[in-house]
């Protein structure tokens, strides 16, 4: 009986198994039961002031059908605006300077929707885009209208060179301004449609405002929106007789790397080394080969490239290009001829993830489409769009916000760190929270579906979507769940933003394109097995060779400069010492890319360079008190070389009588803070110290925080090193100091640094300001409305919180009141400030070839081209902080930014480095832990300590012969 039955028992349990995987897999495919016949369009917590929602407010108004032209100069007010006669090639065309504002009146025949056009001619300045504010009628009327961007105009400032070791040197990126048109869009591409506003039926006031970068103006017009016909459609309303009888045949190649005009300098060509079908392929040494990248993600970025045919005809396009970058995701892009789109299929072509090369002939669903071409001269220009993605990332956007303002809300509550044994009744409490965690986790489900449906697999962007969707689901039906599991759901909200940041990533590498007759013959890519094993074969014979470390042309009498950095910025340096330096000089150099312990024992052994570059501060007068680097003061020029550097920052590389260091780079604090959270609790800036203590328990008071670094929050393992920097700013805003005049004495017993380190540690102590945090989480979550860091950090919050925009700043530090010696009251914002150095090794036999280079390479042209160039390789999160002053202002900063770092710079400190100053660090760490650990008496902890810091000093003094 038994044998009888184990089979069918065990087809069946096969059965009932195989049918739920079926049932499961079937739910977790389609969750449109979860908001089928729901109203998804509004949530309970969110921006009033979305595109979105405005167009929901004018759901039913019209489009509008016919253009309005605006007579530019007839304008009912302006300021900061002039009239330029016989501007390129324009007989007269308007003027706005970065601070300026235009305003217009305008009849609308109709009320409706329309679009914003404008061709504008981008004036050299900053190399930033140009940035306008629209007003209608007196008001912005959404978000995204109170920063319209407009491109620039970039291109290779030559033909790319070779290295004497046979590796092509890309060419510098240089402006290439010309007349330039644009319908007014959505900067992150979110909006794929150009905006369209609503414009009543009458007289409407027009109003733009500048706020970076002046600009030139021929048109301004406003326009019907426009709809672009499929291309069936089209090629049956016009005259196609006049472009048959062309050569069918043609063939045409233009390599990628070849593209005349860009939208960003970071659009430079690149190259492959990864594959054998890269069209000129490379094995060792570098070839322009390619463009695209990761630099070429963002929407709106765009390559455009100069093509002639020689007679008129119809004619195919053909893109050789890899999208290998996200798996399980779309990168589009849309085709423009001659600035036009030709067709609705141009709108959106898709580049699926493919780790091999492919081409892809433009088409649609009946064959390959033609494009009608006049014989002569032509572009195209491929540029990165987010098609269908859009709609679904300004959903994603939208709900992070919402989602944030939730955790918020909570944390008001349950506080960041909740009692899980407590009842908090969230429910009860917040009922309209619970109400718009239901929706919200609607809205999430569905965004999983349309994620799905659009890239054809379930991604990983999508599962932390549905992570998210589930769990508020869950919250809804058992909301004791909330306090529990506050802490993952917050980072389930900081995966969803970086989904978002994923998501809108858009990468495209291009090999070439191909402009053909429908009749030519296009060679298929050939990307097999045997030509990439060969490939691979080739790169590891070739690896046994090939010196990495060096970088451009290595020469036998030249001087050595090794630098401490990455590859990206020795390459840059290479570049331009062998483009502007060497023939301005004659002096030659070869640079190397090293590791920093790589440099000490290089230097006792003799075996090390001429110069050092990107070396950190407290290093600098270690190898001068050991007599291995230069006293560049001695040097000849040396005043005229050092006057564009801020005074503060040769501080610590001072010692003695010496100079022993140039500084390259520039480190202070300023204070971020979220417009959007402070206008919620009703807050002003802080503008001293007792103004932040003022609003502490009102910010604390709603379970949020000022975040303020502590020395005590280190973790070298990690890279966390201890931040002085508040410590020393209340420290110099009362006038003290941290040494002697000599150096030989820390000065941390008198009543001044007493006073200081009681305020400091009172932060911590008395008003409870976290130790450690990570900053741009919290403040991105808005657990942290307030935080004290480094300016450099505003460019990473700018690329990686992008539902952030126009909800963040930057502001002077707090300060200290004081009075001057004729009694007038100040505020002393005084903040230390850090930096990197160069220096020249003693060993040196080529010392005044090594400080003409030095020279150049701290002056504001070397030090504004290299970090222009920087940022257009690395992109925005990478901006140079440089210390050259002149240099700095030419910076890719906004108006508004650069206003605020202009006044926190005036208000920085140097600090010294002296023998033994690490026991200065190693100490201060020390005291402050003890007092917030152990709650030590703040006096008694920094006096002992200064002891033994004074201890130290008197015997590196005495070790190196100081006294």
């Amino acid at each position: 009986m038994n044998k009888f039955f184990k089979p069918i028992i065990i087809v069946a349990i096969a059965a009932i198994v195989v049918l739920l995987f079926v049932f499961v897999g079937r739910q977790d495919s389609d969750f449109s039961h979860k908001y089928a016949g729901y109203d998804l369009t509004g949530a309970s917590t969110g921006r009033a002031n979305t595109f979105s929602r405005y167009m929901e407010h004018h759901a039913n108004a019209p489009l509008g059908q016919s253009n309005i032209p605006i007579n530019i100069f007839a304008y009912s007010a302006a300021q900061g605006v002039s009239v330029l006669e016989n501007f390129q090639d324009e007989p007269r065309v308007l003027r706005t300077e970065e601070i300026s504002f235009v305003e217009y009146k305008v009849n609308v025949d109709k009320a409706g929707l329309y679009n914003f056009y404008m061709e504008y001619f981008p004036l050299p300045s900053r190399g930033i885009p140009i940035e306008r504010i629209l007003l209608i009628n007196g008001e912005v009327p959404f978000l995204g209208a109170d920063r319209l961007s407009f491109q620039r105009v970039w291109g290779d400032a030559r033909e790319s060179t070779f290295d004497n070791q046979g590796n092509e040197i890309r060419p510098s990126q240089v402006e290439k301004p010309r007349w330039e048109s644009s319908r007014f869009r959505d900067s992150l591409g979110f909006i794929v449609e150009p905006y369209t506003f609503y414009l009543r039926e009458g007289e409407n006031t027009i109003r733009m405002e500048g706020i970076n970068e002046p600009v030139v103006i021929r048109a301004l017009s406003i326009m019907a929106p426009e709809i672009i016909l499929p291309y069936r459609e089209t090629l049956a309303g016009i005259d196609t007789g006049r472009f048959t009888g062309g050569n069918e045949n043609f063939f045409l190649k233009i390599q990628g790397e070849r593209s005349n005009h860009r939208s960003d300098p970071s659009l430079y060509p690149i190259y492959d080394r990864s594959s054998g079908a890269t069209d000129p392929a490379s094995v060792a040494r570098i070839r322009l080969n390619m463009i695209g990248g990761q630099s070429w993600r963002v929407a709106g970025q765009w390559i455009e490239w100069d093509f002639d045919v020689p007679e008129n005809g119809m004619y195919r396009i053909t893109i050789k290009g890899r999208q290998n970058y996200n798996r399980g995701f779309v990168s589009n892009r849309t085709v423009l001829i001659n600035r036009q789109v030709p067709y609705s299929e141009f709108a959106a072509v898709p580049f699926s993830f493919n780790n091999k090369w492919e081409l892809l002939t433009l088409h649609d669903d009946q064959g390959d489409i033609l494009v009608p071409l006049e014989n002569g001269s032509h572009t195209i220009r491929l540029q990165a769009t987010l098609g269908g993605m859009g709609e679904l990332l300004n959903t994603m956007e939208e709900s992070v916000y919402r989602l944030n303002a939730i955790y918020r809300k909570i944390l008001v509550l349950t506080g960041p760190e909740p009692d899980i044994y407590r009842d908090y009744r969230v429910n009860h409490v917040y009922p309209e929270i619970m109400t718009a965690m239901s929706l919200e986790s609607k809205i999430l489900y569905k965004l999983v579906d349309d994620l799905t449906e659009y890239t054809g697999e379930r991604s990983a962007q999508a599962a932390a979507t549905l992570t998210l969707a589930r769990q508020l689901e869950l919250f809804v039906k058992r909301p004791e769940k909330i306090p529990r599991t506050l802490v993952n759901f917050k980072g389930n909200i900081s995966s969803l933003g970086d989904s978002l940041l994923g998501l809108a990533q858009s990468q495209l590498d291009i090999d070439y394109l191909i402009i053909s007759g429908k009749e030519a013959h296009i060679p298929p890519v050939r990307e097999n097995f045997l030509v990439a094993a060969l490939h691979e074969i080739k790169s590891f014979f070739m690896s046994f060779v090939i010196n990495y470390s060096n970088v451009g042309d290595v020469h036998k009498d030249a001087i050595s400069v090794w630098m401490i950095a990455g590859r990206d910025q020795s390459t840059i340096l290479k570049a331009m010492i062998d483009d502007t330096f060497t023939p301005l000089t004659g002096v030659r150099v070869n640079v190397r890319l090293v590791a920093p312990d790589a440099v000490m024992p290089a230097v006792v052994a003799g075996t090390g360079p001429d110069i050092v570059l990107t070396v950190p501060q407290g290093e600098v007068i270690n190898y001068a008190i050991r007599k291995a680097v230069v006293d560049i003061s001695k040097f000849p020029g040396y005043e005229d070389a050092v006057k564009e550097l801020n005074p503060e920052v040769m501080i610590p590389f001072t010692y003695g009588d010496g100079v022993w260091g140039l500084p390259e780079a520039q480190y202070f604090h300023v204070m971020y803070y979220r417009k959007d959270i402070l206008e919620e609790l009703n807050l002003s800036l802080p503008d001293t110290w007792e103004d932040l203590i003022n609003i502490l328990p009102i910010i604390q008071k709603n379970n949020m925080n000022v975040g303020i670094p502590s020395v005590a929050n280190a973790d070298p393992a990690r890279g966390i090193h201890p931040d002085f920097s508040n410590f020393m700013a209340h420290l110099f805003q009362r006038g003290g100091r941290l040494y002697n005049e000599d150096g030989s004495r820390a000065l941390l017993d008198t009543e001044i640094a007493i006073d200081a380190f009681d305020v400091y540690t009172k932060f911590y102590t008395h008003y409870k300001t976290p130790i450690a945090f990570d900053f741009v989480n919290r403040f991105r979550t808005g657990e942290m409305p307030l935080a004290f860091a480094d300016y450099s950090n505003f460019n990473t919050l700018e690329v990686f919180a992008p539902e952030l925009r126009g909800l963040w700043g930057f502001a002077r530090m707090p300060g200290l009141k004081r009075k001057d010696k004729d009694g007038n009251e100040y505020i002393d914002r005084s903040v230390s400030t850090g930096t990197i150095a160069s220096m020249i090794i003693s060993a040196s036999r080529r010392q005044e070839q090594a400080w003409e280079f030095m020279k150049w390479w701290i002056s504001s042209p070397t030090q504004l081209r290299y970090g222009r160039e920087l940022e257009s390789i690395m992109g925005a999160a990478a901006r140079y902080p440089t210390a050259n002053y002149e240099a700095f202002k030419q910076l890719a900063w906004g108006s508004e930014q650069m206003a605020v770092l202009d006044e926190q710079r005036n208000w920085t400190v140097g600090t010294p480095e002296v023998p033994g100053g690490y026991f200065v660090n190693r100490h201060v760490v020390n005291a402050v832990r003890r007092v917030l650990n152990e709650g030590h008496d703040t006096r008694e902890t920094l006096l002992d300590y200064t002891i033994t810091i004074n201890d130290e000093l008197i015997k590196k003094r005495k070790e190196f012969g100081l006294e």
